[in-house]
């Protein structure tokens, strides 16, 4: 039986693409006993998954370093037979590097690839078009597994779905407003401008973490539909993906939310503001649409994750996005894939 470490220690959304990774491996290497290693805050996303063995859990907000090498320490007891190291950054590296599996696997953009034992080519974008992450992820383990790439997957319980159970006896459709990245984010005013033109035979539930309740709070208040219900910070991720499951439509930027709905095959709304589709994060859902400036603007993209602030000043991106394209998506989603 071969022993597995999957490393990824960045945000919500990478963990929940790097779960392809877990589904493939499963697939593929069933007698494999799969590992995870993530960030402290981010565990509940992998609860219920029937093929990861042990969730590893690295606090990186109190007492960083000493709590790497705590781990470093963990992973080496475990004898790995391989390692999979999803990020570019030093610290899982070092993870990696150091860990004393048999075979250690990461990106050729780690700075401390040169001590893997196979580094593969990080590719943005390909010339054919998009290169998604699950595919970049997927480069990591194709030369043992195959080329067939799997989409990721969450697992709600039958708790959580009973938890969102009452708010699901009537149409409805959720938005999430907020973001970690300003530049990412459809702009407040804008999401108003949707609430409020919304067909009313839609009840609309506001979604998102603790730190956007004050947001959804405003939105709600400054909206004319009577038909909002603030739902952030009350669910957790898994009760959120469960939500959004069976929702007729989920209105999302770029960001955790839209992997949500990737991973429980929900249908979706993209808004790309700084970011573009290119860069590889784009919903997986079987009725998913994506929408984006229809200007052509020099600063698009300005980054590859966003900024605190439009560095031009005017958010053309963003505000040049029309209300009535994100509205008209309700009627595509009924449409046949």
């Amino acid at each position: 039986m071969q022993k597995i470490l999957v490393i990824q220690t960045a945000f919500i959304g990478d963990v929940v693409l790097a779960t392809a990774l877990v589904e493939k491996l499963a697939i593929d290497l069933p007698d494999a006993e799969i590992d995870f290693l993530l960030r402290k805050g981010n565990e509940s996303l992998l609860n219920n998954n029937p093929h990861i063995n042990d969730v590893l859990i690295w606090n990186k907000k109190e007492n960083k370093q000493k709590n790497l090498f705590l781990m470093l320490k963990q992973i080496r007891k475990r004898r790995y037979d391989k390692v999979i190291n999803l990020q570019r950054f030093f610290a899982t590296g070092l993870l990696t590097a150091f860990s004393g599996g048999k075979e250690m696997i990461g990106f050729d953009k780690n700075p401390l690839s040169l001590l893997f034992s196979k580094k593969i080519k990080h590719v943005i974008s390909k010339q054919d078009g998009i290169k998604h992450e699950v595919e970049r992820n997927n480069d990591l383990i194709s030369s043992f597994t195959g080329p067939e790439v799997f989409k990721p997957k969450l697992y709600p319980s039958k708790n959580d779905f009973q938890k969102i159970k009452p708010y699901t006896d009537a149409p409805y459709v959720t938005m999430t407003p907020g973001s970690v990245w300003f530049t990412k984010q459809y702009p407040f005013e804008k999401w108003v401008e949707l609430a409020d033109r919304f067909p009313a035979d839609y009840k609309v539930y506001l979604l998102g973490g603790k730190e956007n309740i004050k947001e959804c709070e405003a939105l709600k208040n400054k909206s004319v539909n009577k038909n909002l219900e603030v739902l952030t910070g009350t669910l957790s991720f898994l009760q959120s993906a469960a939500l959004m499951k069976t929702a007729t439509m989920n209105y999302v930027n770029d960001s955790a939310p839209l992997h949500f709905a990737s991973a429980v095959n929900a249908p979706v709304t993209a808004i790309f503001c700084s970011t573009v589709p290119a860069f590889g994060f784009t919903p997986l859902s079987d009725h998913s649409f994506i929408m984006e400036t229809k200007e052509k603007l020099n600063c698009r993209p300005c980054g590859l994750h966003g900024y605190k602030a439009c560095p031009e000043k005017h958010f053309n991106c963003a505000w040049s996005i029309e209300t009535d394209r994100l509205i008209q998506t309700l009627k595509k989603n009924h449409e046949p894939v």
